[in-house]
């Protein structure tokens, strides 16, 4: 007859084996990755007119699709990786552009523009990494695809003396809470000009001819590359460095017309540089983000 164990013994080997198995679990929770994706439509691949992004535009819907089928790319290299959360922050025009019923259901979204970090609403410090999708290149930018800063009212933007586009402003508030650009996508001009600033992953999706046309590739081999980029980016994401923007920062604004410029100086302690460029002293990048986003996109005239 063989001998049972007894009942009291089984119980401690129960209870060891369930110690020794939580801090593996708790590993496993652990190993998920946070990832926050800004996506703009200029530098989608397949948008080849400045129409193609405006909601009265031909072709409009179509771009939509392209927007979206571009992030659910991305989104799906990601969980290839491995287990994460993502929040993708709609980040054109109105901010309603994706089609958000259409989106990987592992993702979160946050849709409109009334908010007042704008393109990086909801990045915070608790994030691993960001994504750019997208973009496009800064104001004034020869050979850039509809390169354009915030609107048409902003000329020239500089952080502590570097001329960013929106893309640098992004990676700057990005940077000032300890959060890595891992990947960015969008014409070439913007890639290039891009990784002069940061040092990322970064996707061709097509090249500008002038500001209003671009040379396209296809969709399919548009989504192929950026499901190897957004690979390569996170297989190197322990190298990856944020930019190291978390002090004081001094902005600088140059607007289109001498009125603007006019209005934003009733701002207590923005000082007028010259006719159309203002200057201010924020104490943090956040408090910087705020402001230019109030002067460029709530100031109207």
């Amino acid at each position: 007859m063989t001998k049972q164990p007894h009942l009291g013994r089984l119980a401690c080997i129960a209870a060891f084996a369930a110690i020794v198995t939580i801090p593996t679990a708790v590993a496993h929770a652990q190993d998920s990755l946070k990832i926050f994706i800004s996506v703009d439509m200029e530098g989608i691949g397949g948008i080849g007119t400045g129409r193609m992004t405006s909601s009265s535009g031909k072709d409009y819907a179509l771009g939509r699709e392209l927007m979206t089928a571009e992030v659910n790319t991305v989104v799906a290299a990601i969980f290839e990786h491995g287990p994460a959360d993502v929040l993708i922050n709609d980040s054109h025009g109105d901010m309603q552009n994706l089609l958000h019923t259409q989106l990987d259901p592992r993702v979160q979204y946050i849709q409109g523009n009334l908010k007042p970090l704008g393109m990086v609403q909801g990045l915070d410090d608790s994030f691993n990494a960001a994504i750019f999708i997208g973009y496009h290149a800064r104001a004034g930018t020869e050979g850039g695809f509809l390169a354009h800063t915030g609107t048409g009212s902003v000329k020239g933007l500089w952080l502590n003396g570097t001329e960013v586009g929106e893309g640098g402003l992004n990676a700057f508030y990005a940077g000032s809470h300890g959060v890595p650009v891992i990947l960015a996508t969008g014409d070439l001009t913007f890639t290039k000009q891009f990784g002069e600033l940061v040092s990322t992953q970064t996707v061709t999706t097509k090249e500008a001819i002038g500001s209003s046309v671009a040379r396209l590739h296809h969709p399919e081999d548009v989504k192929a590359r950026l499901r190897t980029g957004t690979l390569q980016a996170l297989a190197n994401l322990e190298a990856a460095r944020p930019l190291d923007t978390r002090g004081p920062i001094t902005l600088r604004l140059r607007s289109a017309s001498t009125t603007r410029a006019d209005i934003v100086q009733a701002i207590p302690d923005v000082r007028r540089i010259d006719g159309t460029l203002v200057e201010y002293d924020a104490r943090n990048m956040t408090e910087a983000y705020k402001l230019i986003r109030l002067m460029y996109r709530y100031v109207t005239w």
